[in-house]
């Protein structure tokens, strides 16, 4: 990846590719679950621990190969009762279905499972090798004759078996092999030769696509909005320019939502039915009600709940404020860390002064209250509701109810000294002088 971060940290869908593997896996309800960490792994052990604190965290201090890795967690398949089910980080797409598909095919008597997919170019793929409908082993590309390349049944390197046979098993394979590695493939061979059972879950290849490149993960993050947008249309949004709108692994878009070309959904957006979301729009860690209008070109930032009705406009950012029903902040406003009464108007360049450097400070605007265009709310203040600010009204105090406040500077007046100030500037000018200052 020539990344400082480690690779499973890497996002697709605005989820790092170890958290896809471990959502995954949460869906079969596993009993433990264990992380398989290279030396300096600390931030992916962190990763893991927040995705489940229970995670057993196992150290693979020398990368000797995937049985070596599997063994790292020897301690943990050693306690097990049960089945293990081995799943890669890098490999982010295997989904709950398929998983409970190779349970399933445990269930009936298979005694090592592994997930197989056809593929269109098999390349580098381990190949799995079938007789008369059963599993006889896995072979390496590197290691393959000329007659097992032709096969395009692959393995994806996930597999399911009764924990203490997977034991057993992987304490038995070498590294006779043109890596020098030790496989875990070859507990399939392993298992065979000692008379054990094995089978193949087969799936689409697109589900096994794995990310060692920026460009996978390029090509990881198109498949996921390719499925993403398609998922979104089949439950009732209208995406006006599907390819030009980008979601997250978490985005929920309820019926009859509409978005237009060029918006992103970061993580944690939630859209109620009706909304629109116009073009050019960022949102993040937020929540949009039935019937909001949503730009174009409008930023909400974490905390944002925009409720029924209201309005949000062009080239306003919303941050940690609500506005009630039918509220509206229509264009070139910042308002944060504030609550917005129902039918309030937020008027062009309004600004709520919310931070002083070191604290946040809260503003509320009652409900029906109309602040003028180009007005700074200075918090902690509260516009009482019908209350009325005068535009370009600095508001340092609270405003009662139905008030109406001006918070300008004077305008001072000098009659004739425009018109000879200009005379003076141009005379300068064309004398080839500059001007010393500003007025």
């Amino acid at each position: 990846m020539k990344s400082a971060m480690a690779k499973p940290l890497h996002a697709v869908g605005g989820l790092s590719l170890l958290a896809h593997a471990l959502r995954a896996a949460e869906a079969i309800h596993p009993a433990e679950l264990a992380v398989v960490v290279g030396a300096g792994g600390e931030a992916v052990s962190v990763a893991a621990r927040k995705e489940r604190e229970d995670a057993t965290i196992a150290e693979q201090t020398d990368r000797l190969g995937t049985a070596h890795a599997v063994l790292a967690a020897r301690e943990t398949l050693a306690r097990a009762e049960g089945d293990a089910v081995v799943l890669y980080a890098d490999t982010p797409f295997i989904r709950p279905e398929t998983l409970r598909a190779m349970a399933e095919a445990r269930a009936k008597g298979a005694d090592i499972v592994v997930l197989g997919f056809v593929a269109e170019t098999p390349g580098g793929y381990g190949r799995l090798v079938v007789a008369n409908g059963a599993l006889e082993a896995i072979v390496e590309a590197k290691d393959a004759s000329e007659e097992m390349r032709a096969i395009n049944l692959c393995n994806s390197g996930v597999m399911i078996a009764g924990a203490a046979n997977m034991l057993d098993w992987l304490s038995a394979v070498g590294n006779d092999n043109a890596k020098g590695e030790y496989y875990l493939t070859d507990i399939v061979a392993i298992a065979r030769a000692k008379g054990f059972s094995a089978a193949v879950v087969e799936c689409e290849e697109a589900e096994t696509l794995g990310v060692n490149s920026r460009a996978d993960l390029a090509a990881a993050e198109a498949a996921f909005q390719a499925r993403a947008r398609t998922r979104a249309m089949a439950e009732g949004a209208t995406l006006i320019a599907p390819d030009t709108v980008w979601f997250s692994h978490d985005t929920v878009l309820g019926r009859d939502v509409t978005v237009e070309p060029n918006v992103i959904f970061a993580p944690g957006v939630t859209v109620a039915d009706g909304a629109v979301i116009r073009g050019h729009s960022h949102l993040e860690g937020c929540t949009v009600a039935s019937g909001a209008i949503i730009g174009p070109f409008a930023r909400l930032r974490p905390g944002a709940d925009i409720g029924p009705k209201a309005r949000i406009g062009n080239f306003v950012e919303v941050k940690n404020a609500t506005f009630a029903e039918g509220a509206k902040a229509n264009h070139l406003a910042y308002v944060g860390d504030a609550a917005v009464g129902a039918g309030a108007n937020m008027g062009a360049g309004v600004i709520t002064a919310n931070y002083d450097g070191v604290f946040k400070y809260p503003t509320t605007v009652g409900e029906g209250a109309f602040v003028g265009s180009n007005s700074t709310l200075i918090a902690p203040v509260i516009i009482g509701e019908g209350a009325y600010i005068a535009g370009g009204s600095v508001v340092a105090a609270d405003v009662t109810s139905g008030a109406l406040a001006v918070g300008r500077s004077p305008l001072v007046e000098k009659p004739g000294i425009g018109a000879r100030l200009r005379s003076k500037l141009l005379a300068m000018k064309k004398a080839g002088q500059k001007k010393k200052g500003a007025l």
